[in-house]
């Protein structure tokens, strides 16, 4: 979609393609005075900024998820809802402005699971005194319950 309509529809999907283009320009050897390879690195960085953005958005309402679910302690919960609604905001941002990047997050998931989860269990054990065993190895919220508004996991000390 060279006519630019790309760049307005999916930002993440255009900066790939422009990096693959300038790639091919390079192989060919296009007479330029642009420094074509690292120009498309760096078109190509700036797509993977709004992939690293929607991963940290994730770990954040996946750690968040986490806390409230397993912690013992009332008082930090507000703060974690505010994260958790503020995170969950950013993510949703950045899926409905790319739909490549909206396919590609059930991809995305382990990475933010794997980040989340060992900031959750570091905190819960430093401030909770909760075991790290306590808490599930594998992810137990599937991508849709880390997006949606009206999920948050019962508190298993039955807090609410």
């Amino acid at each position: 979609m060279p006519d630019g309509r790309l760049y307005d529809i999916d930002w993440y999907a255009w900066t790939l393609e422009q990096a693959a283009a300038l790639r091919r320009m390079a192989e060919t050897r296009v007479n330029s005075e642009l420094d074509l390879e690292n120009l498309a690195e760096e078109v190509e960085s700036l797509g993977r900024s709004q992939e690293s953005a929607l991963v940290s958005a994730l770990t954040h309402v996946i750690e968040h998820l986490l806390k409230l679910e397993h912690s013992p302690t009332p008082a930090p919960r507000n703060k974690w809802m505010l994260s958790v609604v503020e995170q969950r905001g950013r993510a949703v941002y950045a899926l409905e402005d790319s739909g490549t990047l909206a396919r590609k997050a059930p991809d995305l998931l382990p990475k933010a699971w794997k980040q989340g989860h060992r900031l959750a269990v570091k905190a819960l054990e430093l401030f909770d005194g909760v075991a790290p065993e306590a808490l599930p190895t594998d992810c137990p919220y599937s991508l849709a319950q880390i997006l949606d508004d009206d999920f948050i996991p019962p508190n298993r000390h039955g807090l609410g």
